[in-house]
């Protein structure tokens, strides 16, 4: 079929055509909103998941609900080598100068931008590229003791007074929210329960990996009684299925039943995968009909594409015992393996390897998805470290070789 007319949108954050099997969430993101809109208490929430599952994509429609609504928007995208700071006072900044230009004279909008110049001021010792021209006076003795728990706390909450001078509300949307340093989200926790406290319009919705409900309680006791934490998972085969034949039928064609659960099976229903076999499928089609032998053919075009792009782009960013310990996680085939097995399979001791998962943890390639538990982040990247690492073989453990009936290479 005419590739030009292809409906289906595989990217990262990318929208798909037909957003199915996440409106509980959105509806809980309108009610929020909604709550916050009429002053009234609103729980802000984390929604956690594996890599592919459309948390960015819900992160953008929450984003567009709440601009629709009248918000003010703060969104950020967390990575390894920023503080939170660096990445949240240009926002605040925008959002404080958009107050400032709503009309009548604000003491509390202009006291919030002397409290974003004490902020400044107080970073800058440890976020030194963090600096954002004001040309106003700081505010004394307020949000500049140069400790993070403290000041950013003070920092959203003048924010926040200032939205509520305005009869405006703020929401703080943080995609990737698992590379926040310990302090930085603890900080970020303080900061929204002083919010909280003080009854102010901010709320805060944010999305990472599945471990962030552990580091939540880790960095605040308090965490899991303040925030959700919705998991996104795979698709339902009903959710899929309209996922795949909304848009096709919005364009004249069909998918037989057969394709559809041709795709599922092989995708195991992960949003961000359905869209990559759906727009080969696609491409492979000769009619209007999109059949078995169409996604079959599709198979091997998705794989080159996802083993040159999705999987290669984290596989690069392994040092070469990162890859060795992974191929081992891989050549156990479990959906979570202990610590203790994948120790077995490199003969070493357990404790030596804490370190190398903790880093792994850290790069978001793994999680605990229970006590001593270890999954990978990306679904199907074990397939990929198989067929990246072929030739692998385990080393011996304990002198003892490991046999191929114990381990699946």
């Amino acid at each position: 079929m005419d590739p030009l007319r292809n409906p289906y949108a595989p990217g990262a954050g990318t929208p798909p055509p037909e957003l199915s099997g996440r409106h509980d969430l959105l509806e809980q993101t309108r009610i929020a909103l909604g709550r916050i809109r009429l002053r009234r208490h609103a729980k802000s929430f984390i929604a956690v998941g594996l890599r592919g599952v459309g948390k960015t994509v819900l992160l953008r429609e929450a984003v567009r609900l709440a601009r629709a609504d009248g918000f003010q928007v703060c969104f950020i995208e967390a990575h390894e080598h920023k503080r939170l700071a660096e990445l949240l006072v240009p926002s605040l900044r925008a959002v404080l100068l958009d107050l400032d230009r709503l009309g009548r004279l604000s003491a509390d909008v202009k006291r919030g931008l002397r409290v974003l110049k004490s902020f400044l001021s107080s970073i800058k010792l440890t976020y030194g590229d963090a600096e954002l021209a004001l040309d106003i006076d700081p505010e004394p003795g307020v949000a500049d003791t140069g400790d993070l728990d403290i000041d950013l706390a003070d920092l959203l909450s003048a924010v926040g007074r200032a939205a509520a001078a305005r009869d405006s509300q703020i929401v703080v949307i943080v995609d990737e929210l698992q590379y926040l340093n310990a302090r930085d989200f603890g900080s970020l926790i303080m900061a929204m329960h002083r919010c909280v406290q003080e009854q102010l319009p901010v709320l805060l919705i944010a999305a990472g990996l599945p471990h962030l409900v552990g580091l939540a309680g880790q960095a605040k006791s308090y965490a899991e009684r303040m925030f959700d934490f919705p998991e996104l998972g795979a698709l339902s085969r009903t959710d899929s299925d309209r996922a795949l034949l909304a848009p096709a039928q919005a364009q004249d064609v069909d998918i037989t039943p057969e394709a559809l659960g041709e795709i599922y099976e092989t995708t195991r229903g992960y949003p961000y995968f359905l869209q990559e076999w759906a727009y080969h499928a696609w491409n492979c089609a000769d009619g209007s009909v999109i059949d078995r032998a169409d996604v079959v053919a599709a198979a091997k075009k998705v794989e080159r594409q996802l083993d040159a792009s999705f999987f290669r782009v984290r596989f690069d960013r392994l040092t070469h015992r990162e890859k060795t310990y992974l191929r081992a996680m891989a050549s156990l085939r479990g959906p979570s393996v202990t610590a203790s097995e994948i120790a077995f399979v490199l003969g070493t001791k357990t404790q030596s390897l804490a370190p190398m998962r903790g880093g792994l943890i850290t790069k978001g390639m793994i999680y605990a998805p229970n006590r001593g538990g270890t999954a990978f982040t990306v679904p199907m990247f074990d397939d990929y470290l198989r067929r990246a690492m072929p030739d692998w073989v385990p080393p011996t453990a304990k002198g003892d070789p490991v046999s191929k009936s114990e381990v699946a290479i």
